[in-house]
């Protein structure tokens, strides 16, 4: 009952693993007031921002706090801004509340921004259907056919002049 294998059985006298069926939903990474950090966070999760972070933060959702700053390059799927970013933020989502100070660029699928928020930068549009930003090495067997093939691509239409 109590082991620490978390084995039941499914009735018909198999041993199942339940923790395999269990979905747990991970606690979020906290960067408390008093916490300074100097360096990048990459984290598959959510990462909640209090304190102070110079470096870049990649991770699934990222909420910096009203007394939070980050300085640096944000990439996630969500970015709740109640406090200060300076630096680029690539994310699907962003809301900057009305406490958020914002300086830098933005590269949004959605964006919402509350009345007394501090923006400054550019606000671009993204879609799913946009090229990526990582740039692939090609193969030696596409170089060959690069170094083959001809510099201009397809021919020029021709324009008759009237």
């Amino acid at each position: 009952m109590f082991s620490k294998n978390a084995k039941a059985s499914n009735g018909n006298g198999h041993a199942t693993d339940t923790r395999a069926e269990m979905t747990v939903k991970a606690v979020p990474s906290i960067i408390s007031a008093d916490l300074s950090i100097e360096g990048n966070l990459n984290s598959g999760g959510e990462i909640q921002v209090d304190g102070v972070v110079n470096g870049d933060i990649r991770c699934k959702a990222l909420i910096v706090g009203v007394k939070g700053s980050v300085v640096g390059e944000v990439v996630a799927q969500t970015v709740r801004m109640h406090g200060a970013i300076k630096g680029m933020i690539r994310a699907k989502s962003v809301f900057l509340a009305s406490t958020a100070r914002m300086s830098g660029d933005v590269e949004h699928e959605s964006l919402a921004i509350e009345p007394g928020a501090y923006m400054e930068g550019h606000c671009k549009r993204i879609t799913e259907t946009a090229p990526s930003t990582v740039v692939e090495v090609p193969r030696a067997a596409d170089r060959a056919l690069i170094g083959s093939a001809r510099v201009g691509g397809m021919p020029k239409p021709a324009i008759a002049a009237t």
